[in-house]
C-alpha cells in the first residue's frame, strides 16, 4: 500500500490514519486545515513555499539589495563626488582618459575677481545706469568703505605715482590712517600732519579727478611731497561766539554817548546866552554847567545802558557742540 511508511527498527508498518478513518476523513481535514491557514494569513505575510526558489527569483532579491546599497551610496555623496564617480565608471566602462573631460577654468571668477574689474574710487550717478548684479555687488562693498581719510602707497614715490583707498571698518578701528600713519607700510603715530592731494587717475580708460586727504608721518610727508608741495591743512583758530555777540552794542555805546555829550554842549549853550555875563555868575555857571555835563554824561550812559535793548544773552554751547570743537583738530 502506498499509505504504510516503514518504522525504522521494526519490521511492521504503520498508516497515515487509523484503522477508525478512511481516506475520505483526512483528505476533509487537510482542506479544513488549509481554509483555517488561508483566514489566519495576515495580508502582509507571504505565502509558504512548498517547493525550492527558482535561481531568478534569487538574483532578483539580489539585484534589488545592490541597487538599494548603491542608492544609499549615491545618496550620501555630494554633488562633486558623484560627478567624479559617474567619470570615473564612464572611463572605466568605456574607455579613455580623464584629461579628456576635465573642464577648462580659464573663466572661472571669484567674488574677488568681480571686485576688481567693476570697482570704483568714487561712484557717480552715471555709473549706476545699466546696473549689473557685478556693478550691484562693487557698489555694495563701496558703500561699506570709510570715505574721510585715504591709505596711500608711497613705494614709488621717486616716480610720482601713488596709489590711494578708502579705508575699511578694520581699519577705523584700529584708528590707521588717522592716528596711526596713512601711509599702509608705516605704522607711527606721533608727528602726524593733514595733506590734501588732488588725486588725478584713469578708471575704466576714463581719466578722472578727486581731492582726498591724507594723514602721515613727517618722512611719509617727505614722500608726498618728493616732487612739488601738498597744500597742508592746518587747525582753524576758533573765535568764540561771545565775543562776536557783545562787538555791536560797544559800538551803539559810543553813538549814545557821542549823541548824549552833544545834547549837554547844546543846554550848556542855552544856558550861557540866557544868564547875565557877570564873572561871579559866569564862574558859577561854569562850575554848574560842568556838575551838569559829567551828570548829564552818566545819566547819558546810565539810559543808554537800560534803553539800549535787552541784555545780550550769552549762548550756552550745546553738548554736541561741545563734541565738535573737541574733535576738530582730530579730524583734520
Amino acid at each position: 500500500m502506498d499509505n504504510l511508511v516503514k518504522v525504522h527498527g521494526g519490521g511492521g508498518y504503520d498508516s497515515d490514519f487509523s484503522d477508525d478513518e478512511g481516506p475520505g476523513e483526512s483528505s476533509e481535514k487537510g482542506l479544513k486545515r488549509k481554509r483555517e491557514e488561508e483566514i489566519l494569513q495576515k495580508p502582509f505575510q507571504k505565502g509558504r513555499h512548498s517547493k525550492v526558489a527558482h535561481r531568478s527569483l534569487h538574483s532578483n532579491e539580489l539585484d534589488r539589495e545592490e541597487a538599494r546599497n548603491r542608492r544609499a551610496h549615491l545618496i550620501s555623496m555630494n554633488a562633486f563626488e558623484r560627478h567624479k564617480k559617474f567619470v570615473g565608471d564612464y572611463i572605466l566602462y568605456y574607455g579613455g582618459q580623464m584629461a579628456d573631460l576635465k573642464r577648462s577654468r580659464a573663466n572661472d571668477k571669484t567674488d574677488v575677481d568681480v571686485l576688481r574689474e567693476n570697482h570704483r574710487f568714487l561712484w557717480r550717478d552715471e555709473d549706476e545706469d545699466d546696473m549689473t548684479w557685478e556693478k550691484e555687488l562693487a557698489k555694495k562693498y563701496y558703500d561699506k568703505l570709510f570715505k574721510e581719510y585715504c591709505i596711500a602707497d608711497l613705494s614709488r614715490y621717486k616716480e610720482n605715482k601713488f596709489g590711494f583707498r578708502w579705508r575699511t571698518e578694520n581699519e577705523v578701528v584700529s584708528g590707521k590712517g588717522q592716528f596711526q600713519c596713512g601711509n599702509k607700510r608705516c605704522e607711527k603715530q606721533e608727528g602726524l600732519k593733514s595733506w590734501e592731494v588732488n588725486f588725478a587717475y584713469v578708471e575704466h580708460s576714463e581719466k578722472r579727478n578727486a581731492l582726498v586727504k591724507l594723514r602721515i608721518c613727517p618722512e611719509c610727508s617727505f614722500k608726498l611731497n618728493y616732487h612739488h608741495k601738498r597744500k597742508e591743512v592746518k587747525a582753524k583758530k576758533i573765535t568764540k561766539r561771545l565775543s562776536e555777540n557783545q562787538e555791536p552794542p560797544q559800538k551803539k555805546k559810543k553813538k549814545k554817548t557821542k549823541r548824549s555829550s552833544s545834547h549837554s554842549k547844546k543846554h550848556k549853550h542855552k544856558r550861557h546866552r540866557d544868564r547875565p555875563t557877570s564873572s561871579s555868575s559866569s564862574e558859577e555857571s561854569q562850575d554848574s554847567d560842568k556838575d551838569s555835563e559829567a551828570g548829564d554824561e552818566r545819566e547819558g550812559q546810565s539810559e543808554a545802558d537800560h534803553w539800549r535793548g535787552p541784555a545780550p544773552a550769552v549762548d550756552e554751547k550745546s553738548r554736541e557742540e561741545e563734541f565738535d570743537d573737541y574733535f576738530e583738530d582730530m579730524f583734520l
